[in-house]
Parts: structure tokens; C-alpha cells; sequence
């Protein structure tokens, strides 16, 4: 339990982090929480949200955070493995934590509790602290709209005076948030979309869009208790490829967004199906970031094999940092209302979000990753 609640909005140290913690339309609310509010200079310019703003919104703008900051707030707190974090403070963030030993290092050096974004759990209550599925909407969206911008043709059917242009065809493997945003996105913009998912439920997620759902024979264990994909066995992996190929073949972009929280991504896209497509088809591999869905991605490149290009973005929601700050705020904002009660912060255990999330308390691990 701490005092004088004092937060500080950390400046992301990821050089290609365009994102920011918390916007200036939230600070007003958080002060109303008891809490005040300091921010690194410069936080939120590359997101959009000036310096200036922040003042009116009752923030001090200051050069690095001070010592008496209680809580920090960060879309990466732990990209520099160097920065000097403060003792005995609350940080909430986005974590590599599952895959990353240093973060675990640190929190124990600088006796810090770690309240991990990427850890809420999937239930009612805490759909609006839900920081992964505001990510990869905006991940899933900006997706759709980078596969229509590589494409050589038009996505919808236009009917001109030179003659009829079919639609473009554009297949979405994985139907989570992301997969689904994606889906939403190419239909808006008139291509014909199918859509691919092991889970059966996800079938009519995708129909309910306008989309045609396809899958292959579907285990019915094939989602976690939490939603998620579960990782397939080698034999469902090879009939999975074989099944997928005729109709990555047929379509003019792939947009692949299947993920297992804290493994490797899985292949869905092998080499040798990348080197058949067609010239100017195009993928965009949203998993890049674990591993990629295609055997041919490299992570931040755009590589052209035999006329198809393949996309592996580092980090498709920094690159709509305005909006992407926006719902991250209010994930965190979310978050803060429960931890903070009569200007003191209360780390409930009894409560099942912070029971979830608060991977280190003072510095000792409380949940393996």
C-alpha cells in the first residue's frame, strides 16, 4: 500500500514504438483517482498527443520520471534491458515475460511489482482492461488495408467501359481478434474473403462477416478454456499444410494471423507454396513477431519471392499510434479504477484480474510465465 499516488508515463525506449501509454483525454481522470501524474517529455509527439496537451490536462511534463513515482505506465516498459527503473514502484505494461529472463531479473533487482497487459484474463468483467485484442483489432485492420495497398489490382469487382474486373481474392488464416478485423477490412473494401480457423466457433464469426469459412477436419479440442488456438500434433500440422495450399494458391493475398500466447508461431505457409503462387500475389504475415505463419518471413522486411511478396511487420499497431494509444488508455485506465481505492493502491489478490496479472509483487514472482 502506498501514498501521494504519483504516476509517471513512461517514453518508450523502442525507437519504433510510435505508441504512448496513456493519452491526454484520460489524465483528468486518473488525477480524479488521487492520483497526480508525471510524463517524460516528448511521450506521445510520434502518437500525435503533444507535450502541451498534457499540461492542460493537470500532467507535469518532466525530463526523466522522479524517484517518488509510484506507478509506471508503458506500452514496453522493458525494451532496455539498461533503464533505470525505479525501486519498489508498480509497473504496467506489455511484456515479453513468458519468452524474455531478463524482465524476470529485473523486477527482482528493483524489488518491483508487475502488473503484465498481456495477462488479463478473458472474462466479462475485464473486457475493457483487454490490451491484446485492442492491439490486433488495429493490427487485423491495418493488415487488410497494407494487403490492398500491395496488391496490383483492385479489391472490389468493377464493372467499366474497358470490360468487367473481378474482385480480388483474399484468404485470413486465424480468426481471433486480429484474423477477424482483417476479415471485416478486406469485405469493407469490396474483396471476396474466405477465412480459416481449427476452432469450429470461429465458423460463424466469419460467416456473420460475409465471409466464407473453410476448414479442415477439426478436433473438438481445439481451443484453450481461454478462446485461444491450441497447438496442433505433427500428423493434424501435415494435414493442416496439404489442406491450406490449394487455397493459398488461389488467392491474390494471404493475410495470416495465428498465434499460441507464449510459443512459437505455428506454419502455415511452407516455402515451397510461397514459390507456386501466383506473380503479384502477396502475404502479410501479422505473427512475425513470434516466428511468423510463413516458413519465407523475415521480421520488420518485405521480401519478393518469384513476384510474391511477403510482409512480416514488426509492429502493425504502432503504425496507427494515434488510435492504437487511444484504446491502450483505456485498457490501462481500467485497470487503475481497480487497483486504486481512496488514493491508495490495493494489489487485492482476492480479486481474479489482479490474481492474473500481477506476475511479480515486491519483486518476488508470483506466476510462471
Amino acid at each position: 500500500m502506498a501514498d501521494n499516488i504519483v504516476l509517471g508515463i513512461k517514453k518508450e525506449d523502442d525507437p519504433s514504438e510510435n505508441r504512448v501509454s496513456i493519452v491526454p483525454k484520460d489524465i483528468k481522470s486518473i488525477i480524479n483517482l488521487g492520483v497526480s501524474v508525471q510524463v517524460e517529455e516528448n511521450s506521445g509527439i510520434k502518437a500525435g498527443y503533444t507535450d502541451d496537451q498534457y499540461e492542460s490536462s493537470g500532467a507535469k511534463i518532466v525530463k526523466k520520471l522522479s524517484k517518488e513515482v509510484n506507478i509506471i505506465t508503458a506500452v514496453n516498459a522493458f525494451y532496455n534491458k539498461e533503464s533505470n527503473f525505479i525501486q519498489n514502484s508498480s509497473v504496467i505494461s506489455l511484456t515479453d515475460i513468458r519468452t524474455d529472463q531478463n524482465i524476470s531479473k529485473i523486477c527482482t533487482k528493483n524489488s518491483l511489482s508487475l502488473l503484465a497487459m498481456e495477462f488479463v484474463p478473458r472474462i466479462a468483467r475485464a473486457q475493457k482492461l483487454d490490451a491484446l485484442s485492442s492491439q490486433a483489432s488495429i493490427a487485423g485492420y491495418r493488415a487488410g488495408l497494407l494487403a490492398a495497398t500491395s496488391l496490383k489490382k483492385y479489391l472490389p469487382l468493377m464493372m467499366t467501359a474497358a470490360g468487367t474486373i473481378p474482385p480480388s481474392s483474399i484468404l485470413v488464416l486465424g480468426a481471433g481478434v486480429a484474423g477477424l478485423q482483417a476479415i471485416a477490412t478486406a469485405k469493407r473494401l469490396g474483396a471476396e474473403v474466405t477465412g480459416y480457423d481449427i476452432r469450429l466457433a470461429a465458423g460463424e464469426q466469419i460467416e456473420s462477416l460475409g465471409a466464407k469459412f473453410i476448414s479442415d477436419e477439426v478436433p473438438e479440442d481445439s481451443e484453450t478454456s481461454g478462446g485461444y488456438a491450441k497447438e496442433q500434433s505433427k500428423d493434424k500440422q501435415t494435414s493442416q499444410l496439404e489442406f491450406l495450399k490449394e487455397y493459398i494458391l488461389k488467392s491474390d493475398a494471404v493475410i495470416s494471423t495465428a498465434a499460441i500466447p507464449g510459443r512459437k508461431a505455428p506454419i502455415l505457409i511452407e516455402k515451397n507454396t510461397v514459390e507456386q503462387m501466383k506473380a503479384g500475389s502477396v502475404i502479410v504475415d501479422i505473427s512475425a513477431p513470434s516466428g511468423g505463419n510463413c516458413e519465407s518471413t523475415i521480421l520488420g522486411e518485405s521480401v519478393n519471392i518469384n513476384g510474391t511478396i511477403v510482409h512480416g511487420p514488426k509492429n502493425l499497431s504502432s503504425e496507427m499510434a494515434y488510435d492504437a494509444s487511444l484504446v491502450y488508455s483505456k485498457n490501462i485506465y481500467g485497470l487503475l479504477e481497480i487497483i486504486i481505492k481512496d488514493s491508495k493502491i490495493e494489489m487485492d489478490l482476492e480479486d481474479e484480474i489482479i490474481d492474473a496479472m500481477l506476475v511479480f509483487q515486491n519483486g518476488k514472482k508470483r506466476i510462471e510465465g
